[in-house]
């Protein structure tokens, strides 16, 4: 048993030994790929499918480390449907959403990664059967935690986030915070 503890210890630093990720270089990520949220609090909401896209930048610390930079245009909010309804309600919100984070590299091409991502809201509206209206009192400013991790195959990284909305949906209420998972797919080349 002993042995086979010794083994495992030694494989993990052979591991990490051989990171992905290179002291001194900035790399630069395209990507695209797609939403499941929520807004949490008392109610009937379900998840709601979106967009999400932008592009990130990463500056190499060390062989296991990096800090992450980025821009994101995130659809997000949430859908009701209410009993006996056909259709569902929409909450659409749309931010200029801003991740930095942490990137640690356990072994090559995978990071596990944590930050802070302030966000901006540059759409918020409600539809119902082909009809929208804005909704009122939301507020401007998002602040979330994303926590995740990547995996990068020949420059094509696959990462999946999910971020802990902080910061309340609407200035006149006490719960209804953003819940949202992230898949995207991007292309990682150095600068």
């Amino acid at each position: 048993m002993k042995k086979l503890f010794m083994i495992a210890a030694l494989m993990v630093a052979t591991l990490s030994a051989n990171a992905q990720n290179e002291q001194g270089v900035i790399t630069l990520q395209p990507k695209v790929g797609m939403n499941l949220s929520t807004i949490t609090g008392d109610g009937d909401q379900k998840m709601k499918f979106g967009l999400v896209a932008g592009a990130e930048a990463e500056y190499g610390i060390s062989e296991n480390f990096g800090i992450d930079f980025g821009v994101l245009y995130s659809m997000e909010g949430c859908r009701f449907k209410a009993d006996g309804a056909d259709k569902s309600l929409f909450w659409n919100l749309d931010y200029i959403n801003i991740p930095i984070l942490a990137q640690f590299y356990p072994t090559k091409g995978l990071a596990l990664k944590a930050g802070v991502q302030p966000g901006f809201n540059v759409r918020h509206k409600a539809s119902y059967d082909g009809n929208s209206a804005n909704m009122d009192g939301v507020n401007s400013f998002n602040f979330s935690i994303p926590v995740g991790l990547s995996y990068e195959i020949s420059s094509f990284v696959i990462d999946a986030r999910y971020n802990i909305g902080i910061t309340k949906i609407f200035k006149d209420a006490d719960q209804g915070r953003n819940s949202t998972i992230s898949l995207t797919v991007g292309y990682k080349f150095a600068l």
